[in-house]
């Protein structure tokens, strides 16, 4: 902690949306109710996954990472932020500013990961259908959700190993938690070399999956359009649809913040743009994969007892 050259004690305060007094009470009850559904959403996904043969598939394996990722990483900010919204604490440790960096940075990388090991599935299952159960095989799905969170914290190590360090001036972080342009922006010394590192490792993490992503959602755009079935087609453009939905969502709002200069980086914008990857995002995961999935609605009907096992 001796980088740390602000004040006397090791400590920060999170502005929030305090400059924001007016909307502060309707916040708190908006991210309420969506950090409510995010933990009830991503939780029945899990129990389901679990619980119903029928869901022990590929896609299932790694929406239920996804589902995991989701509620941790929400839960490493958005507590905080009601807390925050509350007006009863706004400080926060040097070293827990540390632990949320670290904590959130290796969980959203890692969901980065994921969501290409998720696009590959379904490259899979559509482009490949009669060597599917081949392809991906559960050593390989295994394999895939490792390397993902393999990645996502070797990331974050080297990303939270910099900020590290650097030495920091000033305790006032205007942001609802510790994110790492709020840290670039405290340093007391030229951040451009750190900047240039960080940007090849956001590069690896951000950029290189959404090409992928894109690259075999283009793949499946070509074979569904052979598909004579118009019902055939729907579906498949359906499933692959509420996909990109979600990688747009993420990626969008996690580019925008992490690839653009730190000088050019706006501390207001930036915390209504982090709502969409650290809130909006998880919330809407559950919903996005599973509304029109009649495997999962067969699972949940059948635990709650209200279904039949249909096989």
């Amino acid at each position: 902690m001796g980088n740390f050259n602000s004040t006397s004690q090791e400590s920060f305060i999170l502005v929030g949306f305090s400059d924001w007094p007016q909307l502060q009470v309707f916040l708190f009850v908006i991210i309420l109710i969506f950090y409510s559904l995010t933990i009830f959403g991503n939780t029945a996904i899990i129990a389901l996954a679990r619980l119903d043969l029928r869901l022990h598939k590929p896609m299932y394996f790694f929406l239920s990472n996804l589902s995991f990722l989701d509620l941790c990483y929400t839960t490493s900010t958005v507590p905080q932020l009601l807390i925050n919204l509350h007006g009863l604490d706004r400080t926060i440790s040097y070293g827990g500013c540390v632990a949320q960096l670290y904590i959130f940075l290796a969980l959203a990388s890692t969901e980065c990961l994921i969501l290409v090991a998720m696009a590959f599935d379904r490259y899979a299952a559509v482009c490949n259908p009669l060597h599917y159960t081949t392809i991906m095989h559960p050593l390989l799905c295994r394999a895939l959700a490792i390397s993902s969170w393999i990645g996502g914290l070797v990331n974050s190590l080297i990303q939270t190993g910099l900020v590290l360090a650097m030495r920091l001036c000033g305790h006032q972080i205007n942001h609802f938690f510790c994110e790492m342009p709020i840290f670039l922006k405290l340093a007391c010394e030229d951040t451009k070399g750190t900047e240039a590192k960080m940007f090849v490792a956001r590069t690896i993490v951000l950029v290189c999956p959404a090409v992928l992503i894109l690259g075999s959602y283009a793949h499946i755009a070509q074979a569904v359009l052979k598909v004579k079935s118009m019902a055939g087609r729907r579906k498949a453009f359906g499933t692959c649809g509420s996909h990109l939905m979600v990688v747009s969502l993420f990626y969008g709002s996690g580019i925008y913040t992490y690839l653009q200069p730190v000088h050019r980086y706006s501390e207001s914008k930036g915390k209504f743009v982090a709502l969409f990857y650290t809130i909006v995002t998880p919330m809407f995961n559950p919903l996005i994969y599973t509304l029109r999935n009649k495997d999962v609605k067969g699972a949940l009907w059948k635990v709650l007892g209200r279904g039949k096992d249909s096989g």
